[in-house]
């Protein structure tokens, strides 16, 4: 059979309560109880409805405290038991789970458990036990895969401390993040989740950031493959085999792969001879890592032109994402970022004076104005104020350099309109 999984809508009640009420006594039994999960449900906590032919035929819902996150029922009509559908039911509710920052699933079931005889001549009345079931989402047999990757679980708040730079991440939430966060919602207007990105620019501009950013956003493991640290191994391609062979076996993954034109650099470059079999390596492993629901594969590069042509065509990546230096209101909501603590910062002049800066130099010149304000207070000369002052600030930004030139970004425009695909 098939069926359409979507969240749950206050129209679904009526029919949810009906399936949990139902199917109580028929082997889907929960320590909650059904006034429990109506709550649940008009709270608008976490919950999935599979739908077939129009009509209702699972639903599975939960509730959510904190980072953690319990599985309140998983009903379905009783024809359709062992077929798969608690299956994606439970699946798609993690999936919800996940995205909402979720970090531990537990799931707990009443359980019979056979009391001794000697229990009962002694008075004691047999009661149902409590089966405790927990998951994370880098659980089980590929928890130990991931370490020897590298990987791990970010903290559930990068996303919102990226500062600025809004037109990217409202970008990258529509492209990227949503499609993948909402499978079925995007099936449904045929939108295809991306199962791999390239992020381009000057450096310095935050691509790193944006690749930790959506991993925590999605709630996905985050493995990074440093091209430096698979050359140490000898065989570069047999290293890029090993590590992709390890990730196929984690559930869902965000692999990240910075200064990719190490390992793709054009074919026949006579600037970096004896990469052809490497850049051939990555552009068979592509597909095969395609294949997986739960993956992406995001690509950083500073120099989008040097890589190879086939790397970047569509079959292999969704979307070749621009991400430049911070424009003025992207300086701002940085800089005010820096000087939250002392309110009588000129941020506009810090503005006005950080063009071209990118936000890795704009934290070093914040970091450089702490410090004179540090060295200031421990010479008594800080007369009871706190924090860096505006002078410290731009007296930072005239000994900075920035990172990128003016060159760099003609050269970065250019390659918007030659390579950008959004």
């Amino acid at each position: 059979m098939n069926w359409l999984i979507h969240d749950y809508r206050e129209d679904d009640l009526a029919s949810v309560v009906h399936l949990i009420d139902s199917t109580a006594e028929l082997g889907q039994e929960s320590v909650f109880s059904l006034a429990e999960c109506i709550g649940a449900l008009t709270s608008r906590q976490p919950a999935v409805v599979a739908i077939s032919g129009g009509v209702p035929i699972g639903a599975a819902l939960a509730t959510v405290s904190g980072t953690r996150a319990w599985v309140m029922r998983i009903a379905i009509v009783p024809g359709l038991r062992g077929q798969g559908l608690a299956s994606a039911l439970l699946k798609e509710l993690e999936r919800r789970l996940v995205g909402a920052g979720v970090r531990t699933i537990a799931y707990v079931l009443p359980e019979e458990e056979l009391l001794g005889e000697g229990l009962h001549n002694a008075g004691y009345d047999r009661r149902p036990a409590v089966a405790y079931f927990e998951k994370s989402p880098a659980r089980g047999t590929t928890r130990g895969r991931l370490e020897e990757l590298g990987g791990r679980l970010l903290d559930n708040d990068l996303w919102a401390a990226v500062a600025g730079m809004e037109q990217e991440k409202h970008l990258i939430e529509a492209r990227v993040v949503r499609p993948l966060a909402e499978p079925e919602r995007a099936a449904r207007h045929g939108v295809l989740p991306p199962r791999a990105i390239t992020l381009f620019g000057p450096p310095g501009t935050g691509k790193t950031t944006f690749a930790r950013a959506i991993a925590s956003r999605l709630g996905w493991p985050f493995v990074e493959l440093l091209p430096s640290r698979l050359a140490d191994e000898g065989n570069l391609a047999a290293a890029l085999r090993a590590a992709f062979a390890g990730i196929a076996e984690l559930e869902r993954v965000l692999v990240f792969i910075d200064e990719v034109e190490e390992i793709a650099a054009e074919r026949g470059s006579a600037e970096r001879p004896g990469m052809h079999g490497v850049t051939n390596e990555l552009l068979k492993l592509i597909p095969g890592f395609r294949e997986g629901e739960e993956r992406l594969l995001v690509c950083a590069t500073n120099s989008i032109r040097s890589l190879d042509p086939a790397f970047l065509r569509p079959g292999r990546f969704d979307y070749l994402l621009p991400i430049g230096t911070p424009d003025a209101v992207a300086r701002e909501a940085i800089w005010s970022r820096f000087t939250v603590t002392r309110t009588d910062v000129d941020v506009r002049r810090l503005v006005e004076a950080s063009e071209l800066f990118t936000p890795a130099d704009m934290e070093h010149v914040a970091r450089t104005a702490a410090q004179a304000a540090f060295e200031r207070d421990r010479s008594g000369g800080e007369n009871g104020s706190v924090g860096a002052t505006t002078e410290d600030y731009l007296a930072a930004l005239a000994l900075a350099k920035p990172t990128v030139t003016q060159g760099m970004l003609e050269d970065f425009r250019a390659d918007i309109t030659r390579h950008a695909r959004i």
